[in-house]
């Protein structure tokens, strides 16, 4: 007996071929006993009505058949869309029934009388009124409106958005919900006095009745943009909640006086919200729901829900924590908490085919108990050495365990896909012909086998433009465990132009037998035949590119042997292909050397040629047993027949923009002549129409032209896009063979450089492309770990959109290709680069970074070394400190007065010559050689010896310091030349110590650098500097 599987207390079929829903059922004491036990009110859309009062059918002897548990049955004309019990009539305190047909509300009593024999109590169903209803009604809600007691009113939404009230006997108002469009589920709160419901927009409304009692009243649907019509308000909700999704039902419980609680079952949430709007809670659903019931929970400001799912389960919620769940034995559309006679608190539910239950939680008591076993004495070593081996199979099995569950070893679903080694005949292509040549078409079969039982199978087969098949989709027959099927299609060339890719992806989608459902992909590829036929090899061509192995050269015709059989002469050294729709390539093996020339008057067409030459020799020595085959391209790369491909997809992109934007103009135009017509047939003076209708016939081709125009070029920009993919592709590759880049750093490099399958109208390829490239020169390609920090600090740029020029990408994927040649490697780790220096963070602030070098010969700088870092990082003295050190250390004169005057006029002094050296720039640039001058602030650089400059190992002190013996204090001056003062004669190979002068600006040495840092390109010299700024240097320019 399992423990969570609900325990059926009563159950009963109604009828045969009936329908239920979730307003068919209600419970309550609709007969009015006084013993307040509840009895069933079951309606269905075939019109019958039935009473039931259950009871256990293992009561004993004397229990009661289910005839006589049934109350009441009657047959209605029309179909019952919901049942409720309350007190809808006004000179009466007892309960009523209210039934709600599609153009009828009718409210009767139930009242019974007790019978002499043993038949048993008969029951009667009486008329007390009915409303016959204008609109077709969609569902009900009752309660006290308008804070009436003793009494409640009915509320009924039409189809149509008619809200109309009924208080008893009387016919009140109706209101029209604005912007109606389909029904959904109604409520109605006691506390707020406010009606709520979820509208065809998916948001939750709610509306006061003292709102819909003044608003204008509902003769007929009037829309919201136009005036009103008759007096009153318009009817406006007090608060909406956007859910995002359809709601199954609405339910508001009594929980308390204080406030109340609006339950929303959503498609996949559900929803808990105040009465005044705001959210309790949000539970998100993994099944179907079906029914939910909210009822009043133990623990105070909690909420219990029974919520009854399409895998015949009932769950049972305290807020979102599950505390239950029992199995049920159909599906469940409304559920409701009854009190019995003999049993409180059972669940009564109902499904859609009529399956009514009476259960109950839990499990039945069980009387059986264990019987005696005789005592027997204890093995304790028998039980230690059991207890060993469950300790090592349980350290062995948490060993051995995985942090994520492995997933099943045998897939549910086997796709095998086999392509045809022949071309079909006769061809199912669409296209017979193109340029005189026929189009072949080749037969795919995939072959589909299940482990499992398998409903509503599907399997879409996807190949890339040009390419199309005879058949997308197909709908499969259901399968059982073992079973298999076949399907078959064929696959074309469908355009004017070579495809870029020659793959295709099944997918076949099926839902397991719990009902989950997957998804398995498959991927086929098509044979270089079905695009190209063997054609006569061409002696020259425009574009070449060699590919080396380093294996002895093999024969062409081993290689491609489809190619050959039509052929007369077969050399085996030289192999030519002609594109259905495109130019003719070559392929020409050396006799002597393991180079392969491929050659072709189309860059582009030559990247499927050159792939498959690559996967069948690999294929050919793999066969043959040898592993160390290896392919390389050592010539250059074809940058600018790239870059041509790339301009010529640009400028139709442009091109496509410019076209949107003229027939915008044109279509502004068009309705702007339209309203002038418009009014001048309106008008009941004739009036001229001064060329009107001249001018719309005009613009009218106008449009015509630029839609086709814009047509035609959506079709070259689909052409230059396949022909941008296959450049791409042979770039990577070509880069692949030139670096010898791995499998995944040629997936990072493809993915980089093709980060689209297909343009889009607001995402194209060339801003997509430049945000990867640009992304992998700050990370894996930078130049140094302080790019890396800089990239990372960077903040989100703006959103990518069609650039003026190409110019930038260009610059970009060059310096991507320098890099790689200089020893760039890709990967998507952060531990590929050096860690961030500390120096290096404090620069690494938004707004701080700078852009990438654009020069390509920029060659790495080495690191500063660890003791002149250790030297340029010391604490240092103010310069206060260092005036009053250089004070106590100068000779004393005779008189102090001299002194104090010359400390007095110290500050105008250094005034007035900032201001003379601003006016005399020139004049100081001609002394000094033009450069930026690096100086250390007084607290970054203490005083120091020539001689313990000369023991650092720095790559960037020049040889004159190494060679200096100690001397007076000073601080390091570099020189950073222009590229003007390269040849300057005036700076010699090593650098020359100036003697101390005179002159106060001149206090301390002065170092200038040596050739080396001259021979450095502007590039490395801003490096220079940035590193020293990182080291809280001050730069100057002289």
């Amino acid at each position: 007996m399992s423990l969570f599987k609900a325990r059926d207390w009563w159950s009963a079929t109604l009828g045969d071929g009936e329908e239920f829903d979730q307003g068919c059922l209600c419970v309550g004491d609709v007969d009015n006993s006084g013993a307040g036990h509840d009895k069933v009110v079951v309606g269905s859309y075939m019109g019958i009505l039935r009473i039931f009062s259950p009871h256990s059918s293992t009561t004993g002897a004397g229990a009661q058949s289910q005839a006589d548990q049934q109350l009441l049955e009657v047959q209605l004309q029309h179909p019952i869309i919901q049942v409720e019990v309350g007190k809808f009539v006004s000179c009466s305190d007892q309960l009523h029934l209210a039934v709600l047909q599609p153009r009828k509300l009718s409210v009767y009593s139930v009242s019974g009388t007790a019978g002499n024999v043993e038949h048993g109590a008969q029951y009667q169903l009486k008329l007390v009124y009915e409303h016959n209803l204008q609109r077709t009604a969609c569902n009900m809600t009752s309660g006290p409106f308008g804070g009436a007691t003793g009494h409640h009113s009915v509320c009924i939404q039409s189809m149509d958005g008619m809200l109309m009230f009924f208080e008893q006997e009387s016919y009140s108002f109706g209101r029209f919900l604005p912007g109606f469009l389909l029904p959904g589920p109604l409520a109605y709160c006691p506390r707020t006095d406010n009606f709520l419901t979820v509208s065809s927009t998916r948001q939750l409304e709610s509306y006061r009745y003292e709102t819909l009692a003044v608003a204008t009243d509902a003769e007929s649907r009037q829309d919201a943009e136009l005036p009103l019509k008759t007096g009153g308000k318009r009817l406006t909700p007090d608060w909406t909640v956007v859910l995002g999704e359809a709601a199954l039902d609405l339910c508001i419980p009594s929980l308390s006086h204080a406030s109340s609680s609006i339950c929303v079952l959503g498609e996949r949430n559900l929803y808990c919200f105040r009465d005044n709007g705001q959210i309790r809670f949000m539970k998100k659903l993994e099944y179907n729901p079906s029914c939910f019931l909210p009822y009043a929970s133990v623990a105070e400001g909690t909420i219990n829900l029974l919520l009854g799912n399409h895998n015949n389960m009932m769950l049972v919620f305290q807020d979102t924590t599950l505390k239950w769940a029992a199995q049920l034995a159909s599906v469940p559309v409304a559920v409701r908490v009854a009190n019995f006679s003999e049993l409180k608190g059972v669940l009564v539910t109902l499904s859609s085919e009529g399956h009514l239950q009476c259960s109950y939680l839990g499990t039945d008591p069980s009387f059986f108990s264990t019987p005696k076993v005789d005592a027997r004495e204890v093995d304790y070593e028998q039980l230690d050495a059991e207890m060993k081996t469950l300790q090592r199979v349980i350290r062995e099995a948490t060993r051995s365990q995985d942090i994520l569950p492995k997933a099943d070893t045998e897939e549910a679903v086997t796709v095998t896909t086999t392509v045809s080694s022949s071309m079909d005949t006769p061809s199912q292509a669409l296209i017979q012909d193109i340029d005189d040549l026929p189009v072949p078409s080749v037969t795919v079969k995939v072959k589909v086998k299940s482990s499992c039982e398998m409903q509503g199978s599907k399997l879409t087969v996807s190949v890339r433009p040009p390419l199309a098949v005879s058949q997308d989709q197909f709908t499969l027959e259901p399968m059982g465990a073992g079973s298999s099927t076949v399907v078959a299609f064929s696959a074309f060339l469908n355009g004017h132009y070579p495809p870029a890719d020659l793959s295709g992806d099944i997918a076949v989608s099926y839902s397991s037998p719990t009902g989950v459902p997957r998804v398995h992909q498959s991927r086929f590829d098509l044979p270089l035949a079905l695009v190209c036929m063997s054609s006569s090899p061409a002696k020259s061509a425009t574009h070449k590119i060699t590919v080396d192995t380093n294996k002895p050269p093999v024969n062409l015709t081993a290689v491609f042997p489809e190619f050959y059989e039509k052929a007369e002469e077969s050399d085996g050294n030289s192999l030519a292909v002609q594109f259905l729709s495109g130019a003719r390539v070559t392929v020409l093996a050396s006799k002597t050397s393991q180079r392969y020339r491929v050659q072709s008057e189309s860059f582009e067409d030559m990247w499927l040629v050159i792939k498959e030459l690559v996967q069948r020799f690999e294929h050919h020595f793999a066969q043959q047993g040898v592993k160390d085959l290896r392919h390389s391209f050592t010539g250059p790369l074809p940058l600018p027949e790239y870059f041509q491909t790339v301009d010529n997809h640009f400028q139709l992109r442009v091109s496509a923009h410019q076209y949107q934007d003229l027939l915008a103009e044109r279509a502004v135009q068009f309705r702007a002549i339209q309203r002038r017509l418009l009014t001048r047939f309106k008008d009941k003076t004739p009036a001229p129409l001064q060329n009107l209708d001249s001018l719309l016939d005009a613009t009218y081709h106008q449009l015509m032209a630029l839609a086709d125009a814009a047509e035609e070029n959506r079709l070259l920009l689909e052409q230059a896009f396949v022909r941008l993919r296959s450049s791409t592709h042979l770039l990577v590759l070509l880069l692949s063979l030139w670096q010898g880049l791995t499998p995944d750093q040629t997936n990072i490099l493809e993915a980089t450089l093709l980060p689209l399958l297909q343009d889009t109208p607001t995402l194209g390829w060339e801003e997509s492309c430049d945000a990867a490239v640009s992304h992998l020169l700050r990370s894996c390609l930078s130049r140094s770990p302080k790019d890396q920090a800089a990239s990372l600090a960077q903040s989100a740029g703006p959103a990518l959109g069609l650039p003026a020029d190409t110019g930038r990408l260009k610059k970009h994927i060059t310096l991507l290709c320098d890099r790689l040649g200089k020893g760039g490697r890709l990967s998507l780790a952060s531990e590929t680069n050096a860690p961030v220096p500390a120096q290096v963070q404090t620069l690494v602030r938004p707004g701080g970074v700078e852009p990438i070098a654009e020069a390509a010969g920029d060659a790495e700088d080495p690191p500063l070394a660890q003791d002149a870092a250790k030297f340029i990082k010391k604490k240092q003295p103010s310069k206060k400190a260092k005036k009053d050190k250089e004070r106590k250390e100068a000779p004393r004169e005779p008189s102090e007065g001299p002194l104090m005057e010359e400390d007095a006029a110290e500050e105008p002094a250094k005034e007035r010559k900032e201001k003379r050296e601003k006016r005399e720039p020139k004049k100081e640039a001609s002394k000094e050689p033009k450069g930026e001058e690096l100086h250390c602030k007084p607290q970054c650089m203490p005083p120091c010896s020539l001689a313990s400059l000369a023991t650092s190992s720095s790559p960037y002190m020049p040889d004159a310091l190494r060679r200096q013996p100690s001397g007076p204090p000073c601080h390091l001056l570099l020189f950073l030349p222009h590229r003007g003062t390269r040849n300057n004669p005036a700076l010699g190979p090593d650098a020359a110590l100036l003697p101390e002068g005179e002159d106060a600006e001149r206090k301390h040495r002065v170092l200038y650098c040596s050739r080396k840092l001259l021979e450095r390109e502007e590039q490395q010299q801003n490096r220079t500097r940035d590193y020293l700024l990182g080291s809280d240097c001050h730069v100057k320019g002289l």
